[in-house]
């Protein structure tokens, strides 16, 4: 899949939740549950509630993958 399919969209973390994954609130009224990505977990990057991020949607309408904090 190239990187041009990907949709990306910038969010707020609302809520943290075990095994690292957040409640993230889009701005359109969608609250999308997310994860953090591997480069994230690997750097050991921190996200807190309130942070703004960079989420990768699921084309198939599911989870959402945390890319980046802005």
């Amino acid at each position: 899949m190239a990187d041009t399919d990907i949709d990306t969209i910038e969010g707020r973390v609302i809520e943290a939740l075990p095994s690292t994954l957040f409640r993230v609130d889009t701005g359109n009224g969608k609250i999308m549950l997310s994860y953090l990505g591997g480069k994230m977990r690997i750097h050991k990057i921190k996200v807190l509630v309130g942070d703004k991020v960079l989420v990768q949607v699921d084309p198939y309408g599911g989870k959402g993958r945390i890319i980046k904090r802005i």
